[in-house]
């Protein structure tokens, strides 16, 4: 029987992409919790191997407008140093904030994109980035942002516009930028939407088909192993 990694949706324009994939050529289930339509988000991790946390365009505490947030957050702090926990976007935002960080919206420029991101001296022994070359790309759609990290933190990498692109707490991971998202999602974002960011969206099209290779390579190889630190046995591409 496969190991379970529990997968939180928070937004129907931001799934799981190709973690989906990379989740069953390792031999891991993927148990997708679509917070937004309703599904309830359980109260604890159970007998989940690791949790993931999408992304979406709301702030990690707008309870009022996404009342499923309170509870998300409750279950972040069970699975935090229980299991592997990855953010990804609104989910790194809810790693910070839950833990005494600072997230603010529409704060300093967007990102849209694929991205160059540079890995800091910390990156150097991580479990998931060691190795890596000093700099990575990678896609990005976001206007909030972390400005300040939680105690006990650790940045990982940095880009242009964003300081805080990623960071370690622990055996919990969050990343602003979007491992998750295929080329053929860029393709079918909204043109004007991202010509409002300041961005050409046939250049931002064309970037995500030239890099397309590349950014499958690197962050399949990183989400490896971040399922290898569940313990499970299993290893990417298994």
């Amino acid at each position: 029987m496969s190991a379970a990694v529990l997968i939180i949706e928070n937004d129907p324009e931001s799934g799981p992409g190709r973690l989906l994939d990379w989740l069953e050529a390792s031999g891991f289930t993927p148990v997708v919790v679509r917070a937004w339509a309703g599904e309830p988000i359980p109260s604890g991790i159970g007998g989940h191997a690791a949790l993931i946390l999408l992304g979406g365009g709301m702030l990690p505490d707008a309870d009022d407008a996404s009342p499923w947030l309170k509870a998300e957050r409750e279950l972040l702090q069970a699975a935090h140093n229980r299991v592997p926990v990855l953010g990804i976007c609104l989910g790194a935002q809810l790693l910070a904030h839950t833990f005494g960080g600072e997230v603010l919206g529409k704060h300093g420029l967007p990102e849209k994109g694929v991205t160059e991101l540079r890995l800091l001296p910390d990156a150097e022994d991580d479990p998931l980035l060691a190795g890596l070359p000093s700099t990575v790309r990678a896609v990005e759609s976001h206007q909030d942002q972390i400005t300040r990290l939680p105690d006990g933190a650790v940045l990982l990498m940095s880009s242009e516009r964003c300081p805080h692109q990623m960071l370690r707490l622990g055996q919990s991971w969050g990343v602003q930028f979007h491992p998750e998202v295929t080329t053929d999602r860029v393709r079918r974002w909204d043109p004007e939407r991202v010509r409002s960011l300041g961005f050409d969206p046939a250049a931002v099209v064309a970037e995500a088909e030239v890099y397309d290779a590349e950014l499958e390579a690197i962050w399949s190889a990183v989400f490896g192993r971040f399922l290898e630190r569940t313990g499970s046995g299993a290893t990417f591409g298994a």
